[in-house]
């Protein structure tokens, strides 16, 4: 199943964002670092596209939508403030060198960091610590001293069953893959024993449960697929997860694998099918106003999503 040649220059086409060219570039096609087309692309991430208009709305002092004198600030409103919109950067490309950046984290981490690694006032939660952990690795934050402690929080944190869950559970739910996803954006050579131990347990929760089987019936916001995710899932989030730490070749996976290539359009792509907030579970609560944070157009063809589907099939050897 390669790559068709017309997905290709879709997906590299000078009105492609620049931080999908970098991706298609590095995660697909197997270009080297000193390849001209991705130092370029890297040179326009921040400058054009997504990453630049989301730095443009920015505020001076480094906040996004409200003023972030409060943790809560720098929260809410889901999903434009100072959170997600740094969560997002980290996602596309971006780092601490740009000074942008820099002020929005420092932020940030004066907010919402606690002594212990955990963050939030009321004590950690893992969709945020794991969030928040990523988002740390990714902008090149790997020697700061919150790092550690909130890794090994969600270490300790792990359910009996191998699972995490965001709320009060005795047992893990799919759609808490937050901390598995914190320990894929560590390398290797940084993992120690018992983060190693917590991952093959992550992943075995997962493989058991062949990435979508929880529950009584089928849940269908897991079949369509979104970005940014947040800390929502679907099964190209858990395909995505297990395939980067290395899980590609499990037997396992196919039924959510096959799924997936089910989505694949005529020529090629996958559709975005919806922004988050996504839900049909009747027992989850809003708290506050929310306003979905959309990079394109639900329901037509995307290249992020596009270009994540090829890097997992690329990961299985089927792309």
């Amino acid at each position: 199943m390669g790559l068709r040649r017309g997905v290709r220059d879709w997906l590299l086409a000078k009105d492609a964002d620049p931080s999908v060219r970098l991706r298609v570039l590095r995660d697909v096609l197997d270009r080297p670092e000193d390849d001209p087309a991705i130092l370029r692309a890297q040179t326009e991430i921040g400058r054009k596209g997504w990453a630049a208009k989301i730095l443009a709305e920015q505020h001076p002092k480094g906040h996004w939508a409200t003023p972030g004198t409060s943790a809560r600030e720098l929260y809410r409103p889901k999903y434009v403030a100072t959170n997600w919109r740094l969560l997002v950067l980290a996602e596309l490309g971006m780092t601490k060198k740009n000074p942008r950046v820099a002020k929005g984290m420092e932020l940030l981490v004066r907010r919402r960091f606690l002594e212990a690694g955990e963050l939030g006032s009321r004590g950690s939660e893992v969709c945020i610590t794991g969030n928040a952990v990523r988002m740390l690795l990714r902008f090149g934050y790997a020697k700061h001293p919150h790092l550690r402690p909130a890794i090994d929080w969600l270490v300790r944190h792990q359910k009996k069953d191998g699972g995490w869950h965001c709320f009060r559970s005795s047992t893990g739910t799919l759609d808490c893959w937050e901390a598995l996803s914190a320990f894929a954006a560590l390398p290797p050579d940084a993992r120690t024993p018992a983060i190693e131990r917590s991952i093959e347990r992550g992943a075995e929760f997962y493989l058991e449960r062949d990435l979508f089987r929880e529950g009584r019936k089928p849940y269908l916001p897991w079949f369509r697929l979104h970005y940014p995710v947040h800390y929502y899932y679907d099964i190209l989030v858990g395909l995505d997860v297990l395939t980067s730490l290395g899980h590609g070749d499990d037997p396992r996976i196919r039924p959510a694998l096959d799924r997936l290539i089910q989505m694949r359009n005529r020529d090629g792509s996958w559709n975005m099918d919806a922004l988050h907030p996504d839900t049909e579970d009747p027992a989850y609560q809003f708290r506050g106003a929310f306003y979905p944070l959309g990079l394109e157009v639900a329901g037509r063809p995307s290249r992020w999503i596009t270009t994540t589907a090829l890097t997992v099939l690329k990961r299985v050897g089927e792309a």
